[in-house]
């Protein structure tokens, strides 16, 4: 399964309603898809079940739910989000040392005083992959996505599809108007990049909101090129779709990590919310994560099991070119961004 989902799970995902209830002392708040016996063998040998999830479509969706009550033993957002957990007091620090692959998570995934200070360790990074250009390879000339502004070709109106995600949007417009780096947006960068925003609308045939509805987009013939994920691009090619993903374009492209958080006043288990992070930090759970997934497990020990061959088939091999590392920002910022977007989609 590759984050893939129905409508039905779609719709289940937005009331937060329990999507497999399994394990009662273990609740994961989790992006739909991510219920996988692969990443959790160790904690299903242990605890005999997996825990219970409740699912949802993206990181703003998420905070909301949490944010009004919803309860939750660990949750599973991106690195951008985490901030806004610590300042709303949703969450409390991990015992690393309970967590014994903790010092094999690669560096530059822990190197934030948002993930880790002197009251502890807020943040366990566990996954990570690309934003880019996917398109179909029977009919658009590689030529024509050697650069991000093909989205705004008129050769491409109404065939092109974005992501229904503040943060992978504004990695698109921000690569797109010149910008890699978005810890430190001036207000010309910002202005430059919702321009560009409200150009590349004008050429959407619609804004996917998982990577399944991408699929059958491009399945259909209705959508040419899109801005997304790795595992959009694994799932298409596992049903034989002819898709190329273009990580290299001239501007280049976004890079992102999501990882889990510990509730504060958790309902459930706090051991077991330690046998669920240690399971999915397990080196068994990297080849999973990728035949799954299409992404990458932070566990570098782990990952150096991975042969060359698979991480290249997975798109996930080294690209020379500029990357958009989507870390935390400024939360004040992003909520211009969530705000700016949604006036763009609504056609202001």
């Amino acid at each position: 399964m590759i984050r893939r989902t129905t409508l039905l799970a779609s719709a289940a995902a937005l009331v937060a309603l329990p999507a497999l209830a399994a394990d009662p002392d273990l609740i994961v708040f989790d992006w739909a898809g991510f219920e996988s016996e692969g990443l959790l063998k160790s904690y299903i040998e242990k605890n005999g079940q997996m825990p219970t999830y409740a699912l949802y479509g993206d990181d703003d969706e998420a905070f909301q739910k949490v944010a009004s009550g919803f309860k939750s033993d660990v949750t599973h957002p991106c690195s951008q989000m985490v901030s806004k957990y610590r300042d709303a007091g949703l969450i409390e620090p991990w015992d690393v040392s309970r967590i014994p692959e903790y010092d094999n998570i690669a560096p530059r995934f822990k190197d934030s005083r948002i993930f880790n200070d002197d009251q502890g360790v807020w943040y366990i990074p566990t996954d990570y992959a690309y934003t880019a250009i996917a398109y179909n390879t029977d009919s658009v000339p590689a030529e024509d996505v050697a650069s991000v502004q093909s989205f705004l070709d008129p050769k491409y109106a109404g065939r092109i599809s974005l992501p229904d995600n503040t943060d992978d949007i504004w990695s698109l417009a921000l690569l797109a108007t010149g910008v890699s780096d978005w810890t430190n947006l001036t207000e010309e960068q910002f202005q430059a990049g919702a321009q560009w925003l409200r150009q590349a609308h004008e050429n959407v045939r619609a804004y996917w909101a998982d990577p399944s509805e991408l699929a059958q987009l491009m399945a259909t013939g209705e959508v040419q090129l899109a801005w997304t994920w790795n595992d959009a691009i694994a799932l298409m090619r596992q049903e034989g779709f002819p898709v190329g993903f273009q990580r290299q374009s001239k501007e280049g492209s976004a890079t992102w990590f999501c990882g889990y958080v510990n509730m504060k006043d958790a309902p459930g288990s706090e051991d077991k919310a330690y046998d669920f992070i240690n399971s999915w930090l397990a080196h068994s759970s990297a080849a999973s994560l990728l035949e799954t997934h299409g992404y990458a497990l932070t566990n570098e020990a782990a990952m150096a099991e991975i042969t060359p061959e698979a991480l290249k088939a997975a798109e996930l091999d080294p690209v020379d070119t500029t990357l958009l590392a989507q870390t935390p920002l400024d939360p004040a910022m992003r909520d211009r961004m969530l705000e700016e977007f949604e006036k763009i989609k609504a056609g202001f």
